[in-house]
């Protein structure tokens, strides 16, 4: 038999291929993505760096963590992120009625690879940074799969690795733990500064099989009994944390015991987020994987309890998945040349270098996590309303070209506690990727966007669907904010010409759309008519699709019982657009199914036109038309 042997050459060096972009994105988490598509749509070479083999972090399949964000489940009215987190939910909701994880995952990998001007690298890691301390001028990356290394070179690059990885090895300033109460005369702080941070936790999910099932505990599993898991409940129940405290409320809840609360739902289907380690450990990086061992002892130790320990109703329920990989909350976080703190929280600060906004509670797990008893899991602040996020906290303070998204920005451990959840990051790293791109597009650093071209940043984002507390839409170019705009029907409070007063949600007691009294049988008009006939190539309108409401996938039973499957029933459904000239039509686009909240028309080539008109025909359930925006280019 004839043998085959391919030899190594001995210390053969491995040459990379050199890969050059104008914007690298190293992380694939919710806020990666959502930087990587922001800078490649706004004409930015991009390329985005994930370690895994999925997109979206904690939010993936390999983790199972929903999307929180500032409408605290929808106890803050209209304040649900909105933008590319939005589209990319939408489509999921679309598609993934059952809440499968798998077509989740879909949805993020195929939005990423079919964008423009987006290279993606799966199932490769960043390895090596070369970095002047002021400024990175190349990273390697090697690709396990491929066994393809990689040198890349940017103009400017963005840390969403979740620990701040870019950042550390670049030589950029940085903190990890708790501050003292002097460092930013935080009320909430401590009394001396220490490394304490939140930890780590593994979710898992059971289904009810309609017939009891056994389950025999691993040897290598913990014991535990119903005093060491005080406070952290797990039967079926809802507990309500408000101003600081834990309040119990059972299966016969009234609506009234939850009023104000930020409700978690706890049920024998899905894992606890109380779960948790690593917090109080020597250094929760470095000892990751120590972590994700005693992580896994513990999960399978409290399903033990559940199902041969006590009456929790249990009995029918088999363990379906365990994660292999712990959703992480806190490591470093970046030093930005702006700090956002508890006083800007508390105060709902906001000024003209916002670039997004929070309103998620300044959530503070126990360090100690699941060890330690007898103690609440977390400290709830809770506040009123929403605060704005500077656009410096996304820019490091030492290296100038390198942005930072997702949990790791420039805010202090208290202020981390509200802006570390998934649909704040998001959003913030559509504006960093967004800043990215116009650093690229004027050749100049982060910091200087923030100087010379925040105006820009922020209607570019305004028109992209994000939204900024107090800022609307000024943009010269939109020919529909100068319009006439009428329509067949309306109802008191929600005239026509709401769709083009700037802003494209409602906020507080105000409404900023326009909804129709009903639909009729030959549909409801919005009609715009223009000063004077333009060259039309573009028009973008932004439908409603109630933006207090869940959008997200989960394992919760409580949580997926706000997501009815399919479109929000509040969104239009099917309609057509049509361009008019001297009464004439010029261009027409009918449109059925739709499932999206901000669509952007493209027509196939510009046309003259001075009215555009919108009749809209059917909704995915509500008996009326609503729109809050139309932009017309």
């Amino acid at each position: 038999m004839k043998e085959y042997i391919h030899e190594v050459p001995t210390c053969k060096e491995v040459q990379p291929q050199i890969k050059e972009y104008d914007v690298i994105v190293v992380g694939g988490g919710l806020s990666g993505v959502c930087a990587a598509i922001a800078s490649a749509r706004n004409g930015a070479r991009t390329a985005i760096i994930q370690e895994r083999s999925v997109y979206g972090g904690n939010a993936s399949s390999e983790i199972r963590m929903h999307v929180k964000g500032a409408s605290c489940h929808g106890s803050k009215a209209n304040a649900a992120e909105a933008g590319i987190l939005l589209e990319l939910q939408l489509h999921n909701r679309y598609l993934n009625g059952n809440h499968n994880f798998s077509i989740w995952d879909g949805v993020l990998w195929s939005t990423v690879k079919e964008t423009a001007n987006l290279d993606s690298y799966l199932n490769t890691v960043m390895y090596k940074v070369s970095s002047t301390g002021s400024e990175i001028q190349w990273i390697e990356c090697y690709q396990s799969t491929t066994e393809n290394h990689y040198r890349m070179k940017a103009n400017v690059y963005i840390d969403a690795t979740g620990n701040g990885s870019l950042g550390y090895f670049a030589g950029a300033e940085y903190r990890i733990g708790c501050e003292d109460k002097k460092t930013y005369q935080e009320e909430s702080a401590r009394s001396e500064a220490n490394g304490e941070t939140m930890g780590n936790t593994i979710m898992f999910c059971a289904r009810d099989t309609g017939h009891p099932v056994k389950f025999v505990k691993p040897e290598w599993a913990y014991t535990f009994d119903e005093e060491d898991l005080e406070y952290r409940h797990h039967g079926d129940m809802v507990v309500g944390l408000s101003d600081d405290k834990v309040v119990i409320l059972g299966p016969d809840r009234k609506p009234e015991d939850c009023k104000g609360m930020l409700l978690e739902e706890y049920d024998p289907q899905s894992g606890y987020w109380w779960i948790e380690l690593g917090g109080d450990w020597d250094d929760i990086i470095k000892q990751a994987e120590d972590i994700r061992y005693e992580l896994y002892k513990c999960v399978y130790g409290i399903w033990d309890h559940i199902k041969n320990r006590g009456n929790h109703g249990a009995d029918n329920y088999e363990l379906i998945w365990v994660g292999n990989q712990p959703g992480i909350r806190e490591g470093r976080r970046l030093e930005g040349t702006y700090t956002l703190t508890e006083q800007d929280i508390r105060e709902n600060r906001t000024s003209e270098q916002d670039v997004a906004y929070g309103g998620w509670p300044m959530d503070e797990h126990t360090a100690a996590g699941l060890w330690a008893k007898g103690k609440v899991p977390s400290t709830v602040r809770n506040f009123e309303g929403l605060y704005g996020i500077p656009y410096g906290c996304y820019c490091s303070n030492t290296v100038h070209n390198l942005m930072m998204v997702g949990r790791i920005i420039g805010a202090s451990k208290v202020a981390m506690g509200s802006t570390r959840v998934m649909g704040t990051c998001s959003i913030g790293g559509q504006a960093a990727g967004t800043a990215a791109a116009l650093a690229a597009k004027y050749n100049c650093s982060p910091a200087q966007v923030g100087e010379a071209h925040m105006k820009e940043l922020r209607q570019t984002l305004l028109k992209d669907d994000c939204y900024i507390i107090g800022c609307k839409n000024e943009d010269t170019s939109d020919k529909a904010r100068t319009a006439v705009v009428t329509a067949t029907s309306f109802k008191n409070g929600a005239e026509p010409e709401k769709v083009i007063n700037g802003f494209n949600r409602n906020e507080g007691n105000v409404t900023n759309l326009w909804c129709s009294d009903g639909i009729s049988e030959s549909g409801e008009t919005l009609s715009l008519k223009l000063q004077k006939a333009e060259e039309i190539s573009q028009i973008c309108i932004t439908f409603d699709p109630n933006l207090t409401k869940e959008h997200c996938i989960s394992l919760s039973k409580g949580t997926m019982a706000k997501v009815t499957p399919g479109a929000p029933e509040e969104l239009v459904k099917d309609y057509t657009v049509t361009a008019l000239n001297n009464g004439s039509k010029v261009w027409k686009q009918q449109m059925s199914d739709n499932y999206q909240r901000h669509v952007i028309m493209n027509l196939p080539q510009t046309v003259a036109a001075d009215e555009v008109q919108i009749c809209v025909k059917a909704t995915n359930g509500t008996t009326d038309a609503r729109i809050f925006e139309v932009r017309i280019y």
